[in-house]
């Protein structure tokens, strides 16, 4: 799994308590095991988690082991990150980008 380090996983059972109900704007990558853009990005993640933990919340959900969250916001490319903000997608975008390339796309909620 292409997980980032310090950066939690997310699945159909917990993501209406972690992402839904979250306190803090969440990012949420849509991640495949197979997917090397997804790779690429899993060190950006980690530090955009570590630096942004006391306004962002950053958690990964993979596509192939959660079909109901991946089809319910029918994400069909790797990575796909949406932004949750009180419960609500506010944002998506899709691919790979450098950090402050995807810094600049969340200053809105941050």
């Amino acid at each position: 799994m292409s997980m980032a380090t310090g950066v939690a996983e997310v699945t159909d059972e917990d993501f209406e308590a972690e992402v839904i109900g979250a306190e803090l704007p969440v990012l949420v990558e849509f991640t495949a095991d197979w997917c090397p853009p997804c790779r690429q990005m899993a060190p950006v993640l980690s530090a955009l988690a570590a630096e942004e933990a006391d306004r962002l919340k950053v958690v990964q959900l993979n596509v192939d082991n959660n079909p109901l969250t991946t089809n319910a916001y029918r994400v069909l490319s790797m990575p796909t990150f949406m932004v949750f903000q009180g419960g609500e997608p506010v944002r998506s975008m899709v691919g790979a980008r450098p950090k402050r390339r995807l810094l600049a796309e969340l200053s809105e909620v941050l």
